[in-house]
């Protein structure tokens, strides 16, 4: 299974990881069938959302930062419940389909790897599955 090693550098940010995901369907070979991208950290999610305009993720953290901040009335002591918190709310997985070796994404739909915790160095788990 293919793995992406991600460098976040911010303690929140959403990184663009869909050329990368493009690169590893390439390299399977596979023309149909679904990728499937999982993160194996509890501070860090998946999503896809647009990749056109840089204000949507802008507005994508600041909204999320505004419904979980960073110093609400948390009890969980290592002082990042709410990394854990949107990590749950956005999710670890996504799994997209691809046809023709191309994924079979909307034309202003990128995947990002979401950094709530960072920076760190994280994982990607790329699971290409031929249909």
């Amino acid at each position: 299974m293919p793995t992406i090693e991600i460098v976040s550098q911010k303690r929140v940010e959403m990184i663009d990881v869909t050329d990368a995901v493009r690169h590893a369907l390439t390299e399977s070979g596979h023309q149909s069938g679904l990728v499937h991208l999982f993160t194996p950290h509890t501070t860090a999610a998946i999503t896809i959302n647009e990749n056109a305009d840089p204000d949507v993720v802008r507005d994508l953290i600041t909204t999320l930062n505004q419904l979980i901040p960073l110093d609400g009335d948390y009890r969980h002591l290592e002082g990042n419940s709410a990394a854990h918190l949107k990590s749950s709310l956005i999710g670890c997985s996504e799994t997209v389909p691809f046809a023709s070796g191309r994924l079979q994404l909307g034309t202003w739909q990128g995947i990002y790897f979401c950094e709530f915790d960072g920076p760190r160095r994280r994982q990607l788990q790329i699971k290409v599955l031929q249909g």
